[in-house]
């Protein structure tokens, strides 16, 4: 499973170069693949993306280790976090990305930790992580309230298309508040 390309599920232009830093990934989600690709894809058309976008999303399979050094370096945060998004360009939502979307970067333990204390299939979660990496790539946000409501609406609309519940149901949270990111 180590960077092999493959497309977003409905996007045959979008390429998704898949890269396992943990090997452990292998043992807890052996389809990861297919899972990233049907979440990116899932993520594409609810943000309105056509059919024939041609972009790459890198997606590497981390542990907490690396997540942590990264969200040090960029968010000035000492601490794994469960994933981070990198665009390669600031968008507004709406926009496509140009030949480069950007790279996203999943910690292994944090993802586990999490689908645990959540009772979430881990599938199910990471397809949610990835689909709210890709939205983070295509200029959504949720830094401020308003931009953190439509986010979450957006995510939990495309979620419903991969016949994933609600993952904000139980919190009463806005995707701003969420432990995602």
């Amino acid at each position: 499973m180590n960077d092999e390309p493959l497309h977003a599920a409905g996007y045959p232009s979008v390429e998704l170069i898949l890269s396992v830093d943990d090997a452990d990934w292998n043992t807890i989600l052996p389809d990861a693949a297919r899972l990233a690709a049907e979440a990116a894809g899932a993520a594409l058309s609810g943000a309105g993306m056509k059919p024939g976008l041609a972009t790459e999303v890198g997606v590497t399979l981390a542990d907490d280790e690396a997540l942590r050094a990264l969200n040090g370096q960029w968010r000035g945060k000492d601490k794994p976090t469960n994933i981070l998004s990198f665009p390669i360009v600031q968008l507004t939502p709406g926009k496509a990305p140009g030949a480069m979307a950007g790279d996203l970067v999943l910690a292994r333990q944090t993802l586990q930790r999490e689908a645990l204390r959540d009772g979430k299939p881990l599938a199910d979660h990471f397809r949610h992580l990835v689909v709210h990496g890709m939205l983070h790539l295509l200029g959504y946000d949720h830094e401020e309230a308003e931009e953190a409501e439509q986010m979450e609406r957006l995510e939990v609309l495309v979620l419903s298309t991969l016949a994933i519940a609600d993952p904000y149901a139980d919190s009463g949270g806005v995707a701003g508040v969420d432990p995602v990111d």
